[in-house]
């Protein structure tokens, strides 16, 4: 079983940055695509970022593109995800997915099999 957390958010004001972090237990993580996702009160959990095992491949939502890196260190067993110039908009709760058999379309949801418990970002002057 392979337990995932994030930490890193907060509150910060536009225009400013974060860098959210996600750790997980068990050597195994380095193998896994891993990917964040966010979702608003109300609203379905969508897409931000995703990266693979080996941190040479990513993908990004449309929205962030330009302003978030995605990031991992296999040997810390962490992935990053760097938000730049954030927006109000951007305020919601941010997670962490792990992806332990890859093959499917990692913008999706259905793919992953293990989850963090979220953390908050909040983007308010």
């Amino acid at each position: 079983q392979v337990q995932v957390e994030e930490s890193g958010g907060g509150l910060v004001q536009p225009g400013d940055s974060l860098r959210l972090s996600c750790v997980a237990s068990g050597s195994t993580f380095s193998r896994y695509s891993t990917g964040w996702f966010r979702q608003a009160p109300g609203k379905e959990r969508e897409f931000v970022a995703h990266i693979s095992w080996s941190g040479a491949s990513t993908d990004y939502a449309d929205s962030v593109k330009g302003r978030f890196t995605i990031s991992r260190d296999n040997a810390e067993n962490v992935v990053h995800l760097r938000m730049n110039s954030l927006r109000a908009e951007n305020t919601t709760d941010y997670y962490c997915a792990a992806d332990a058999w890859g093959g499917g379309d990692l913008t999706q949801t259905s793919p992953y099999e293990y989850w963090g418990q979220g953390t908050q970002v909040t983007v308010s002057s």
